[in-house]
């Protein structure tokens, strides 16, 4: 569909239907989504209190990625890890599934998405592996989770997609090309280019930041919002192995991209996954799931230490203040360099994303 006629047809469609209004209270009012695995390979979508409790846990049909949570009612998008074709929209109040979506032909998720303000449009992370070209898949939450078209991510390898203040969206283009045909292998790593995208309320796009010179491989692939608006990303490094690079970078508009350095970069081995920042202070915690550490900055990027934690993967803002962190056994909470262990009950292992309801 054309951008034209996706805008003309969003705008027509949004007086159709009605969205969902149970509240997240009546879903056992968790503080966190995120996916996970039991000891039997089962996949389920968790709600999660900052205590540890599992308030619900609802079957998803394989391993998941992230979750797209809606601002205005108590439904989750489970996302299927690339290069995965389904995403469950679930109404975690009743523990049913709303819809089930699947990419058209050609398309397969990236594992990530997110709702426009009004909760009316959801926005999925694509792969068009045969151009190869990243887009973002657009559905009609108030027709069924009817699709409606689709846009450019503005680059190759769309991961993370999210919501600014002012409406519009930012993307992680990760810039690797990828064709379900060859499992997960990355097929230009010489030749990659990485960027960081940023879209209009509408999904146009409005600017772009690309990573060049030597650091082109370093891919763009997580992405997290700090209290002056700007975009605090996690890279992976798929150049040359033995190379130590930054591995967290933060970028203004209108400003020159700032690389943070961190003396522990190597402990997360050129995997950086999840990262979040704190709402009150500003510090901006990054996952390393491979190294089972979490490297730590302060609000002005200067590196504040780090700590192990086995197989460390999500990380995300706590309602009391802090950030909270999933691990080996449980939940991690990081409050004025203090960390406390929060055991949950069962043997679960999480995916790399923790989202805060």
């Amino acid at each position: 569909m054309k951008r034209r006629s996706f805008l003309v047809g969003a705008s027509a469609s949004l007086g159709m239907g009605n969205l969902p209004t149970l509240s997240w209270a009546a879903a056992g009012a968790p503080d966190f989504i995120t996916a996970g695995n039991l000891a039997d390979k089962s996949s389920w979508l968790v709600g999660l209190t900052q205590s540890g409790e599992v308030v619900f846990q609802i079957p998803i049909p394989n391993r998941g990625h992230a979750a797209a949570v809606n601002p205005q009612a108590a439904q989750a998008v489970a996302f299927a890890r690339r290069p995965g074709r389904f995403a469950v929209v679930i109404d975690c109040a009743n523990s049913s599934e709303v819809a089930r979506l699947e990419t058209p032909e050609g398309r397969h998720f990236y594992g990530h998405g997110a709702f426009s303000a009004d909760g009316k449009i959801l926005f999925t992370t694509e792969n068009d592996y045969d151009a190869p070209a990243g887009v973002l898949g657009i559905w009609d939450v108030t027709d069924g989770y009817r699709r409606i078209g689709e846009v450019p991510s503005g680059g190759i390898g769309p991961h993370e997609i999210l919501r600014l203040n002012d409406g519009g969206f930012a993307v992680a283009n990760g810039g690797i090309q990828t064709h379900p045909d060859m499992a997960r292998a990355k097929l230009n790593l010489p030749s990659m280019r990485t960027n960081l995208t940023y879209l209009s309320p509408k999904a146009e796009i409005i600017d772009q930041i690309e990573l060049s010179g030597d650091m082109h491989q370093n891919s763009i692939r997580h992405i997290a919002i700090d209290g002056t608006g700007a975009i605090v990303a996690a890279l992976q490094w798929q150049g040359m192995p033995t190379r130590q690079v930054p591995l967290v970078l933060k970028h203004e508009r209108g400003q020159k991209v700032q690389f943070m350095p961190h003396p522990d970069t190597r402990l997360l081995k050129n995997y950086a996954g999840s990262v979040a920042v704190c709402p009150s202070t500003g510090e901006v915690a990054v996952t390393g799931p491979k190294g089972s550490t979490v490297i730590y900055f302060s609000a002005d990027g200067s590196a504040i230490g780090s700590e192990h934690h086995s197989t460390a993967s999500g990380v995300a803002p706590a309602p009391s203040g802090g950030l909270m962190i999933t691990r080996d056994g449980g939940l991690v909470h990081r409050h004025k360099t203090g960390e406390t262990v929060i055991p949950v009950a069962g043997d679960w292992s999480w995916d790399n994303h923790l989202v805060a309801r």
